[in-house]
């Protein structure tokens, strides 16, 4: 059976990992919006043929080149890198449902994204709408009791030292399960966009807002405010 055509969102990804650029650079290079140019590598939206023709112009690169694959694997080259995590030297981010230690924040452009989070949220009225963005995460519960609520599954109670990987674009939802107060987490994010953490830092902050606006419609509600250190 032969191989599916290559999709342009599949294209200009190649394209972006074999010059090493980010999504941030290939668009001051395309002139294409960051959130327009994920839209298009996920597959969720395409350029018309005028468009295509003046991306390559600002690439540099004839329409041949914009399309052509490479059936060789890029090197990864040796980066030696390593960092030393603790809560102490931590980013902690706290939204109404989730009080995030993010670990390890000095190494940028991360594939994968670890961190501590405390569960707070009891319900899905509680919770909200169920969050979805790029990749995959793995979690791991620590201590209490973690009730998992995903778009296309039954919900699922996990225990401490039980764990559970999903993907991350389909809607899901961590709740502290009944009878407990609070659950701690080790979760793992990861995903082929390296604005991963700006994704998550932009959807902390729509959950930040929600989260006041209901304060707002209930004065009796805790207010919690996000902070970093």
């Amino acid at each position: 059976m032969s191989a599916s055509p290559p999709t342009l969102g599949m294209l200009l990804r190649g394209l972006r990992v074999r010059e090493g650029w980010t999504l941030k650079e290939m668009s001051s290079k395309s002139g294409i919006p960051i959130s327009t140019l994920s839209k298009i590598e996920h597959d969720r939206l395409t350029l018309t043929y005028d468009k295509l023709l003046s991306l390559a112009r600002r690439l540099g690169l004839r329409m041949s080149e914009l399309f052509s694959e490479t059936d060789e694997e890029p090197v990864q080259p040796v980066t030696a890198r390593r960092s030393l995590g603790d809560l102490s030297r931590s980013v902690r981010v706290e939204t109404p449902n989730y009080d995030y230690h993010y670990l390890c924040t000095e190494l940028r452009r991360k594939r994968m994204i670890p961190a501590i989070t405390k569960i707070r949220a009891h319900s899905t009225d509680e919770f909200g709408e169920l969050v979805r963005h790029s990749g995959e995460e793995f979690i791991y519960v620590l201590s209490g009791k973690v009730e998992v609520q995903t778009e296309f599954y039954d919900p699922v109670t996990l225990e401490p030292g039980q764990s559970l990987y999903i993907d991350s674009s389909m809607g899901h939802a961590y709740l502290a399960a009944t009878g407990c107060d609070e659950a701690e987490v080790l979760a793992v994010m990861s995903s082929a966009d390296e604005e991963l953490m700006e994704s998550l830092l932009t959807l902390h902050e729509e959950q930040r807002q929600s989260g006041s606006a209901d304060n707002e419609n209930d004065p009796a509600q805790d207010h919690r405010v996000g902070r970093q250190r």
